[in-house]
Parts: structure tokens; sequence; C-alpha cells
């Protein structure tokens, strides 16, 4: 890279981070989460229109990038180094971390059904963990599609986990799936529904009878702390 390219370049990073309305909603992702464009028109100040001409813009820096959910648009920071850049630059400015607080009904935020795999924070920690201990890892070229490796085979199969029947399945395998009330990824694809399915045979969990929170057994609390490390 040039001197002069990146002179340029830096002065369009500043000019998209130094705008009031585009500050906020990059101080806002912070936490880590993502956010719709009308939670981040909210934040901002703006309106719907106005907010989604600043996501271009930051689009446009590689500043944030989108994943699409269902119906609805998640933003969030394009990478870590994104979020240390910001993290030095708060820093520098003296001001605090903003803090992410969730809406949602604590019985659903805790452990809920999403589709047929588990949600919500249990299931992000569960995710996490997979992830930290490399029992899963992402696919080269395929941002949120997970594969198995052979540490994480054993101890899922420790488990109970049938790995190759779930293999056969018609489906995704292992997928990163965002969970809409912790705002970052929990386990799809037919290796979640599997390790859900397990996880209720095991009597781990409990189903509501009237709505799809999970309920956390005595066993499910000691288990969950001592294989996934999950204080719950």
């Amino acid at each position: 890279m040039n001197a002069e390219y990146a002179d340029t370049q830096l002065a369009r990073l500043a000019g998209a981070i130094a705008e009031p309305a585009r500050a906020r909603m990059l101080c806002n992702l912070m936490d880590g989460r993502a956010r719709t464009s009308t939670e981040l028109a909210t934040v901002a100040e703006v309106s719907p229109s106005t907010a989604s001409v600043h996501l271009s813009k930051l689009l446009e820096q590689h500043l944030v990038n989108v994943v699409a959910q269902g119906k609805h648009r998640y933003y969030q920071l394009a990478s870590t180094e994104v979020a240390n850049a910001l993290e030095s630059l708060l820093l520098i400015a003296g001001l605090p971390r903003p803090r992410f607080v969730p809406n949602t009904p604590d019985r659903l935020r805790k452990a809920r059904t999403c589709y047929d795999h588990m949600a919500g924070e249990v299931a992000v920690g569960v995710h996490d963990y997979l992830l930290q201990q490399a029992w899963i890892i992402t696919v080269e070229g395929e941002e949120t599609a997970y594969e198995l490796t052979a540490e994480g085979v054993l101890a899922l199969e420790k488990l109970g986990l049938d790995v190759a029947t779930t293999r056969k399945a018609r489906r995704r395998f292992a997928c990163s799936c965002l969970d809409w009330s912790e705002r970052t990824p929990h386990l799809g694809g037919a290796l979640g529904a599997a390790l859900l399915n397990l996880l209720l045979s095991h009597a781990w969990l409990e189903r509501d009878l009237d709505s799809r929170a999970l309920a956390l057994t005595s066993k499910g609390k000691r288990e969950f702390q001592k294989v996934f490390a999950l204080k719950t």
C-alpha cells in the first residue's frame, strides 16, 4: 500500500466514523451483538431511511457487515480488528464501553427452542464453548458453516450423540444461527437439533408445555457446568 493510498483510505475511514449518527451505531455494536437497521436508527436518533444510508456507508468502508436471518437483516461489526480500533478510540475519548441490555423475558432468554435446536443464553454459551475448545471449526469459504473436529467427535460421542447418523440428515450438518435475544450465534443445523434431543433425553432440559421455553433441571445445571463450563 503506497503512502498516498493509505492517507486517502484513512481519511475515508475517519470520515465514516466521525459522523455522529454512524459513531453512535458503531458504539452500540461494540458489545459484539448484532442489531437491525430499525434498532440502530433508534440508537442514532435518525429516521429508518437515513439509517439505511449511514449503514451503506459503514458497509462500504468494511466497518460493519450484514447477516440475513429469516426475514430480518442484522448488522454487526465487521471484524475483531474493527472492534479493537473502536475500543482504542473510546479509551482515548475517555468513554466507557456500551453494554447490551436485552428486553427478552428471562424465562425465554435463558433457554428455549429455535425451530428444532436450542437457543438463548445457555445455547450461546454451549456454542462459544464448542468453538473455544475447537470441537467445531468454521468451514473455509463458508462463513456460517461448521465442521466437527476429531476432538469434537470424540467429546460429543462420549456424551451419547450419534455423529454418523446426524451426518446423514438431508440438511446442513452444522451452522451458526443468530440468537434473537442474545444477538450472537448459537448452534443450528442437524448437529444443533441432535444436541437438543440428546440433552432432553438425558433430562438436562425439560420442554415447557405452553411455550418455547426450556427449563434446566437440577441435573442439567450440574452437567452444563461440568461439560460446557457454564454457570447456569
